[in-house]
């Protein structure tokens, strides 16, 4: 069965954003295929205009990441754009190497490992803004740049592209999500 959905929100867990087609492997109501994001065989090639995964690339392994990309970009319309959110890897270095984190370590274990509440929430890879932009462009990305969560249509849905620290401190807060885009 293959689909021709235009939007879609790959790795969504609980969040719901509308009219986005929401694609993961947990069981919410809200998600329209329940599937391994790294694999949208029913999805037709070249028909999606925006793909959105947040916090979920860094759940795939160092040498598996390249495939996903690939994936993600076969859907894609021509002048499509994937927008993705990570950790960031350099803010994260960067606030434990100042000494500055409440908690020291334990403020950056879940970005760093995942949550490991299920099998599916570990961290298999970590991204920088240079490392990234590589692989994008690696697998024949263009135009890759960051975006701002507060200039998005999702704006409202409260993810982990707003990830600060310290926790919630949007105004004085480090971000601590990689939030780059890039065009097919």
């Amino acid at each position: 069965m293959n689909l021709n959905p235009k939007k879609l929100h790959l790795g969504c867990g609980s969040k719901f954003i509308p009219n986005f087609y929401h694609i993961d492997i947990s069981d919410e109501e809200h998600i329209d295929a329940r599937a391994d994001v790294k694999d949208l065989s029913f999805i037709e090639d070249n028909s999606v205009s925006l793909i959105y995964a947040c916090h979920v690339l860094e759940h795939f392994g160092r040498w598996e990441v390249e495939k996903v990309l690939i994936e993600w970009r076969r859907v894609l319309e021509p002048s499509g754009i994937l927008r993705l959110a990570v950790p960031d890897f350099s803010a994260c270095s960067r606030l434990y190497n100042d000494g500055n984190l409440e908690n020291g370590l334990c403020d950056l274990l879940g970005l760093l490992c995942g949550g490991q509440k299920d099998q599916f929430d570990f961290h298999k890879m970590i991204f920088d803004e240079l490392t990234l932009t590589s692989l994008l462009e690696g697998v024949g990305f263009s135009s890759v740049k960051h975006w701002d969560w507060r200039n998005t249509t999702h704006t409202a849905i409260d993810d982990y592209s707003q990830a600060y620290l310290p926790h919630m401190d949007k105004k004085n807060g480090e971000l601590v999500s990689l939030n780059l885009e890039a065009t097919k």
